[in-house]
């Protein structure tokens, strides 16, 4: 199944007690929020397509794969869904675990219906900032691509080193004159849609410092 990107965020909730996934489902529908069931843990795996944001609502105690798994394996795959766990069997040394993989929180069951919306809104802002900024460095990844080698070159020689970023040192770290460095970074500012040294310098450290695309 596909999900609608545009139709905003889901809920997916994996669990093996069908009792728990039908109970919270509905609950989580009559609040106005999307929700996708899985009985497992592959069955998440076999029906997630990354194309929706949203956040994890995960069972820890699930047979087979259990939950932190489950996380471990999202981790490693580089799927940053936010997980918030929800379980009747995890203790202290599991909460611990599952917090030190990035989970937003570890809720014992029963837990309240209150604290779990107040989880599930700050997974979901948290998923839509992810969402944004791996927008942008598929974005800026995009726009660097399009750059020939010289200007690839004489770019990061710029974002790397701002203070001797002029056309005059540019040429001279290169060999080649300022006009040919201004010919280039025209072209660079074009294709990078900035219109100056600072809007380079501001969208190449966020995709810096937001990690890989």
């Amino acid at each position: 199944m596909i999900d609608d990107p545009d139709a905003g965020p889901l809920i997916y909730l994996v669990d093996d007690d069908e009792t728990i996934r039908t109970s919270l489902s509905r609950a989580l529908d009559l609040r106005g929020y999307r929700v996708r069931t899985f009985a497992s843990a592959q069955a998440f795996l076999d029906g997630y397509d990354g194309t929706s944001p949203g956040c994890l609502l995960l069972d820890y105690g699930m047979p087979q794969t259990n939950g932190l798994q489950l996380q471990k394996h999202l981790r490693e795959s580089g799927i940053d869904l936010p997980v918030i766990f929800i379980t009747g069997h995890g203790g202290v040394p599991e909460s611990v675990q599952a917090m030190k993989m990035g989970a937003i929180d570890f809720l014992e069951k029963p837990f309240k219906q209150s604290a779990l919306i107040d989880r599930i809104e700050t997974a979901l802002e948290i998923g839509r900032e992810r969402s944004a900024a791996k927008r942008a460095r598929q974005e800026f990844r995009s726009r660097f691509d399009s750059l020939t080698e010289r200007e690839r070159e004489i770019a990061s020689r710029m974002v790397a080193n701002p203070a001797q970023s002029s056309s005059k040192e540019v040429g001279r770290q290169l060999g080649i004159s300022p006009r040919t460095v201004d010919h280039h970074r025209a072209r660079i500012f074009e294709k990078m849609c900035v219109n100056s040294m600072a809007e380079l310098l501001e969208i190449s450290l966020k995709a810096a410092t937001s990690g890989d695309p």
